[in-house]
C-alpha cells in the first residue's frame, strides 16, 4: 500500500477528522510514538493486534483500540507488520459514534469491548477477509448507521471555543476565548474538563504541537518551525517535543511509519 487516505462520506464529516488505511512491514520490535493531537485516535487492526501502552509496565494488544486526548505518547511495538485502518475523530465524533463524551476517554487507550455494541462486535471480523474497497464501505455503513441514530450536538458555546483555541494553532489567549464566547475563564475550563477531559489551555498547547509536528515532518527547518508554530524559541519548542512525543523534533520525522501523516 503501504498508506491510503479515505476520504469519509460528507456524512461523517466533522465526526472523522481523517481515515487512513495502511499496511507496513517492518522489523519485529521497533516501536513507534502514537503522537498527542487534536483528535481522539481509533483504530482497527487485521492479521495482528496493535500491540501499545503507554511505556513497557502499560502495554496491552488491542483488535479494535480508542485512544483518548492525551499529553504524553502511546508507545506502538511492532509484531513485524502493521496493517489495519486509523481514524481521528472529533470531541463531536467521540459522543455521536462511541457514544461518550471525549472526557470518559482521555488519558486512555481502551478496547472496543469496554465501549459497548457502538463500535459494532463482528466489525472487526468482516473487514479482516475483505478487500480494501470493501473494508471502506463497512466501515462507512456502520459509522453511518450509529449516526443515524443520535440526535446529539455540542454547545455551540463550546464548539466555537474548542474551535477558536485549535484553529489558530493554540495562538489565541484563553481568557479572550472565555471572553469571546461570553463564558469566564473559570467556567471555560469547567466546561472543557467535563467534555473533553482536558484544559483549555492543554488544547491550545496540543494544537500548537501539531502545527509543529507535522512542518517538522515535512521537512522545514526547525528555527522556522518553532518561529511559525508560535514557540518563543527552538529550545522551547524542543523541551515540548520531549514532554509529548517522547522524542527530539528530529526523532518525529525519523520515527516510522507515520499514519497521521500518510501520503494520498
Amino acid at each position: 500500500m503501504p498508506a491510503f487516505a479515505y476520504r469519509t462520506p460528507a456524512a461523517l464529516r466533522g465526526l472523522v477528522a481523517s481515515c487512513v488505511g495502511y499496511d507496513f512491514r517492518t522489523p519485529p520490535g521497533l516501536v513507534h510514538h502514537g503522537l498527542p493531537s487534536t483528535a481522539l485516535t481509533m483504530i482497527i487492526s487485521f492479521d495482528e493486534p496493535l500491540d501499545c501502552g503507554w511505556d513497557e509496565r502499560e502495554r496491552d494488544r488491542f483488535w479494535m483500540l480508542v485512544g483518548g486526548l492525551h499529553l504524553r505518547p502511546a508507545q506502538i511495538r511492532t509484531l513485524g507488520r502493521q496493517h489495519g485502518i486509523q481514524l481521528s475523530l472529533t470531541p463531536l465524533g467521540a459522543r455521536v459514534l462511541l457514544g461518550v463524551p471525549a472526557s470518559e476517554l482521555a488519558h486512555q487507550l481502551v478496547h472496543h469491548s469496554e465501549l459497548g455494541v457502538r463500535l459494532g462486535g463482528d466489525l472487526q471480523d468482516r473487514m479482516v477477509m475483505a478487500p480494501w474497497p470493501e473494508r471502506f464501505r463497512l466501515l462507512d455503513c456502520h459509522l453511518l448507521g450509529v449516526t443515524g441514530n443520535s440526535r446529539f450536538a455540542l454547545d455551540p458555546s463550546l464548539t466555537e471555543a474548542w474551535r477558536l483555541l485549535t484553529n489558530g494553532a493554540g495562538g489565541e489567549r484563553v481568557d479572550d476565548v472565555a471572553r469571546r464566547v461570553g463564558w469566564s475563564r473559570r467556567q471555560l475550563s469547567s466546561r472543557f474538563a467535563s467534555e473533553f477531559g482536558v484544559s483549555p489551555k492543554q488544547v491550545a498547547r496540543l494544537a500548537r504541537f501539531e502545527q509543529a509536528s507535522q512542518m517538522v515532518k515535512s521537512g522545514r527547518p526547525l528555527a522556522e518551525v518553532a518561529r511559525h508554530a508560535g514557540y518563543s524559541d527552538q529550545p522551547h519548542m524542543n523541551r515540548e517535543f520531549r514532554e509529548l512525543a517522547g522524542l527530539t523534533p528530529t526523532g518525529v520525522a525519523e520515527d516510522f511509519p507515520i499514519v497521521q501523516d500518510p501520503p494520498v
